[in-house]
């Protein structure tokens, strides 16, 4: 099941995986509204199962990025809804599903959440609380089964970080496809022996403490 704001990109990237013969379910919407929140728990439940939740929806905020000092509150609400409250509120809705699979939940945050960097710390707060969460929530639902674990993807050539540095020259980050990698020895792993982690996609070994 794949969801984005875009129907076009959305429609694009379902059409590449039906090309391996995968089913695939595209619904396009906006993770903060409710209504498209239903939508993705009951499509999952009309597959019977969700296995893995992987809270990848986010926003830059306003841009080129704004000191925290005179952040547009109405602006900092959107990003803290997307980023941090929409992830919390479907594990909420999906929970159910989650624990009768045994599943895993991945809520993919940033370097933004620790670094402190000018003109992040609205984006970088809503990954921060989000990092919080996600170890509570491991440690709360281990009795459930769940695990729930933070992802730092790193810098990656890609749209939002192209805004996030208007007219710089992003061409030496790496393509998300540099990744892959790690997410194939996560989806290798046993989902309670990471839960609580937070990993780094692009770290050059990945480990357990």
């Amino acid at each position: 099941i794949l969801d984005a704001r875009g129907q076009e990109a959305l429609e694009t990237t379902a059409a590449e995986l039906r090309a391996f013969g995968g089913h695939v379910i595209a619904i396009a919407g906006d993770v903060s509204d409710p209504a498209h929140r239903r939508a993705l728990v009951a499509a999952a439940e009309g597959l019977g199962r969700l296995d893995l939740l992987v809270n990848n929806a986010s926003i830059l905020g306003p841009s080129p990025l704004p000191a925290l000092a005179g952040y547009p509150l109405e602006a900092l609400e959107q990003v803290l809804a997307v980023n941090t409250l929409a992830p919390l509120a479907l594990i909420q809705d999906a929970l159910g599903l989650l624990a009768r699979s045994s599943g895993l939940v991945v809520n993919l945050s940033s370097d933004a959440a620790v670094g402190g960097y000018p003109g992040w710390g609205g984006y970088g707060a809503s990954k921060a609380a989000l990092d919080l969460l996600s170890l509570t929530l491991a440690n709360e639902l281990r009795e459930q089964h769940v695990a729930v674990v933070s992802v730092d993807p790193g810098d990656m050539r890609t749209e939002m970080h192209q805004d996030a540095f208007p007219g710089e020259n992003i061409a030496d980050r790496p393509l998300p496809d540099a990744t892959l990698p790690f997410w194939a020895w996560l989806l290798g792993q046993e989902p309670m022996d990471v839960s609580g982690q937070r990993l780094q996609a692009q770290a050059d070994v990945w480990a357990l403490p």
